[in-house]
């Protein structure tokens, strides 16, 4: 334990990490300093949590409790996850998208389905989950509810974006369309985007004149107003066409900053894909269409299975997965030799 999760070198860091922020002033540049505060704390949390278990390793192998040893392996086992995000952002926060694609009202349906799904995960992760934007799709079907086109959320909590990055991808539902009339069984799709947060450009340079900004009135469903005053920002990155939009914050100012973030992150993305196309054709490999890859089916009718196609697991509980129990699919996710190239080919941990 004490050398698989390096507790020595976070000590070390720890150590360094203290001094700076003795610093008269380290204060200076807040974003930095709340930063560092925020790993300085996880780091410390790391270590009581470590020398807990040895502690108590060291308990119960003296009482020889059989039953004990198993609940300790299985927190050891939840530790163990952790050395495989240690990508830059993976300890941070993230931003996920959810897109309706073909398939109608169903796929708009399916698009809140998922949302509930990712709202009920983070739950259980104790991650606090913010609708930035949200476009509402058409109404009818049972009880005359509602389906959402596009809707973005902001997850808070530490390794959200390690945790949830492998979710990104096509999403595949199969099911009786509770829209059909005749009972039909249809197939419906979705788009799900997931983001790091980033703060800042970094090295990337933005110049103003690059961004079109657009006000408006925030809406909910039906296209009602929730304010009169337009506080909803739409940014539009020019020279690549991204868009992104921000309508949570009741101030305007809070809802631009958002945006900006967003907008930062997914030029970080998007200055990533084209370094892994140009780092493929350097080795002759073939360049995969990953935004429009399907990552996992959920079939309900004519039988009941979900199933990740990259990792081969499933299970016949449709209900649990749909009510957030997904770790068994994001850990077999986090653990794939594809993933942790990434941080190989970048230089960094495997």
């Amino acid at each position: 334990m004490r050398t698989v999760f390096d507790v020595e070198k976070k000590k070390n860091m720890i150590i360094e990490m203290e001094k700076e922020t003795l610093s008269p002033n380290f204060w200076e540049r807040r974003e930095d300093a709340v930063r560092i505060s925020q790993e300085l704390s996880q780091l410390k949390k790391d270590v009581a949590e470590m020398n807990c278990l040895k502690e108590d390793f060291e308990i119960i192998r003296d009482l020889g409790e059989e039953l004990e040893l198993e609940k300790l392996e299985k927190r050891i086992k939840e530790k163990e996850k952790m050395l495989f995000l240690s990508g830059k952002y993976d300890k941070g926060n993230a931003f996920l998208t959810i897109y309706s694609g073909a398939g109608g009202q169903d796929a708009q349906d399916w698009v809140a389905i998922l949302l509930r799904m990712y709202e009920k995960y983070c739950s259980r992760k104790n991650f606090k989950v913010k609708i930035l934007d949200q476009a509402f799709g058409e109404g009818g079907g049972p009880e005359g509810r509602i389906g959402v086109k596009q809707v973005s959320l902001e997850i808070i909590g530490p390794y959200a974006y390690g945790l949830l990055r492998g979710e990104m991808g096509v999403h595949r539902l199969v099911r009786i369309s509770p829209f059909s009339s005749k009972s039909l069984r249809h197939t419906s799709f979705t788009l799900v985007e997931v983001l790091p947060e980033v703060k800042e450009a970094g090295d990337m340079i933005v110049p103003p004149d690059d961004l079109r900004v657009d006000l408006y009135r925030s809406s909910g469903p039906g296209g009602q107003n929730v304010n009169k005053r337009e506080t909803a920002v739409r940014i539009t990155h020019l020279p690549t066409g991204i868009v992104v939009a921000c309508q949570s914050e009741r101030l305007q100012g809070s809802n631009k900053q958002k945006a900006l973030e967003i907008l930062y992150s997914k030029l970080y993305e998007l200055n990533k894909d084209n370094k892994k196309k140009e780092m493929s054709e350097i080795k002759g490999g073939r360049i995969s269409a990953e935004w429009g890859s399907q990552i996992r089916s959920y079939v309900v009718h004519p039988y009941k299975m979900v199933k990740d196609l990259r990792t081969d697991v499933e299970t016949s509980d449709v209900d649990k997965i749909l009510d957030g129990g997904l770790d068994d699919f994001i850990e077999a996710e986090l653990k794939l030799p594809a993933r942790n190239a990434e941080y190989s080919d970048a230089g960094g941990k495997s």
